[in-house]
């Protein structure tokens, strides 16, 4: 996350947790036209769509009065799904085990994207695993990681 999408976390967190979910992550894309602002939330047993306008709708008038995002923007909040976006490194922790894609900042060993198993998290890196093969990478220098869900 970028220094503008953990200000608004920071923000909205307690207020999110209040109706009972936790801020799972926040993407804000400025953009020339309209930016996108998208926060996900979650709860131990899920969440529904009334969860969602709750959320949204308490988020709205918080953003609104801290002014924190001056241009127009279109605000979006849902679940993070079965193909959840990995924020922090205690998300990576939470799903160890599981197939993951990662794309990279900067490429590493001539790759940016790796898709594989998340086989472990040491120091601040991800361990994973791609066929025979096992990379350690910089969840900083991470673009973006996502589960990849694995239906039997």
């Amino acid at each position: 996350m970028n220094r503008r999408e953990r200000e608004i976390e920071e923000l909205i967190s307690d207020t999110v947790a209040s109706l009972d979910c936790e801020v799972w992550g926040v993407e804000y894309n400025p953009s020339n036209k309209r930016a996108a602002m998208k926060i996900y939330i979650d709860r131990e047993d899920g969440i529904s769509i009334e969860h969602c306008e709750q959320v949204s709708r308490h988020v709205s008038d918080l953003l609104d009065v801290a002014d924190i995002v001056s241009d127009a923007y279109r605000l979006e909040v849902s679940s993070p799904g079965f193909d959840r976006v990995l924020f922090k490194p205690e998300q990576y922790e939470a799903f160890v085990g599981s197939q993951v894609d990662l794309r990279l900042n900067v490429p590493f060993e001539g790759r940016r994207r790796f898709i594989g198993l998340l086989a472990g998290v040491e120091d601040g890196q991800a361990v994973v695993q791609v066929d025979d093969e096992e990379f350690v990478l910089p969840i900083e220098g991470v673009q973006r990681a996502r589960i990849v869900p694995v239906f039997e």
